[in-house]
């Protein structure tokens, strides 16, 4: 097939060099110069939104892999006049389902389709493939298979639902991931503060084999460990994206109990203060109903 990417960060780069690879045309277009790394990525390269669109053979296919929010919106708003009816739009980044939603009625009224497809795979999906669970109408689904199952694994693709269900699930999986990285987090903390002189790298490594918590992420976790075995160059700063909070508000919604997402999303928040007001706090009543001891500082 012949597709237009647009987004070439560290996923779509890569996207577009599997897409490539794997025997497709690609004309790509990039904010900033990004020209140089479409053609090592072997695509063709656009100036503009437009001049992507129209460069395509009708019905055209054009995937979005950038960030959430207004660059979508003005993204989308960009290539309109370069699409057809029949057209579709495939965002493979990590929108709002609500916000695919509304695009995909948007785009509807003039005859493009919109895809939501969660993503899932990071920096390694070039050479493993990439996690794909895909949102809106089942016939253009099935035009866009071959894009699909070109980046995807074997059995690493399906359609999930109507549109909007892509990135919902793309959501839920993030939000289960926040959990996941927390645990790993406390467990190697715990394991780092034993009297034991604990091997970390030694360990995670054994526990890739045989053990019920090998994971994808336990793999790499030893890596940056095998680097930095006290990860001591490493600033404990955690940031977000989303779609933990997006998850949460989604729990609550629907009066789910998700204490392990919760307190990893809030722990995220917890890494960004060097001293919170809170523990202050906690410290200042401590000490006045019990003359416990405090930190000055």
């Amino acid at each position: 097939m012949k597709i237009g990417m647009i987004g070439l960060g560290r996923m779509g780069a890569n996207m577009t060099k599997r897409l490539t690879r794997g025997g497709h045309e690609v004309v790509a277009y990039s904010r900033g110069d990004a020209e140089g790394a479409a053609r090592d990525a072997g695509a063709q390269w656009a100036a503009s939104p437009q001049a992507l669109a129209r460069s395509l053979p009708k019905p055209a296919v054009v995937w979005l892999m950038i960030p959430a929010g207004p660059p979508v919106d003005e993204t989308i708003a960009a290539l309109r006049p370069g699409l057809a009816a029949g057209d579709v739009v495939v965002d493979g980044g990590n929108s709002y389902y609500r916000d695919s939603m509304r695009r995909a009625t948007e785009l509807a009224s003039a005859g493009v389709f919109f895809l939501d497809a969660g993503t899932s795979g990071g920096v390694w999906g070039l050479e493993n493939g990439y996690c794909l669970m895909v949102g809106g109408d089942a016939g253009a689904v099935e035009r866009v298979r071959p894009i699909f199952e070109t980046l995807a694994p074997e059995n690493g693709f399906a359609r999930v639902g109507a549109s909007g269900a892509g990135h919902y699930v793309k959501m839920v999986h993030n939000g289960i991931e926040y959990a996941m990285l927390q645990s790993l987090g406390e467990g190697f903390e715990i394991l780092n503060a034993s009297d034991f002189s604990l091997d970390l790298p030694q360990i995670a490594g054994i526990w890739r084999y045989g053990s019920v918590v090998r994971s994808w992420l336990l793999d790499l976790l030893t890596d940056a460990l095998g680097k930095d075995p006290k990860l001591e160059h490493i600033r404990g700063w955690v940031d977000d994206s989303g779609e933990g909070r997006w998850t949460l508000k989604e729990a609550i919604d629907h009066a789910v109990p998700a204490p392990a997402l919760a307190d990893a999303l809030f722990a995220r928040f917890r890494s960004r203060q060097a001293d919170s007001f809170s523990a202050r706090a906690i410290a200042a009543l401590r000490n006045e109903f019990g003359g416990h001891a405090v930190k000055k500082s």
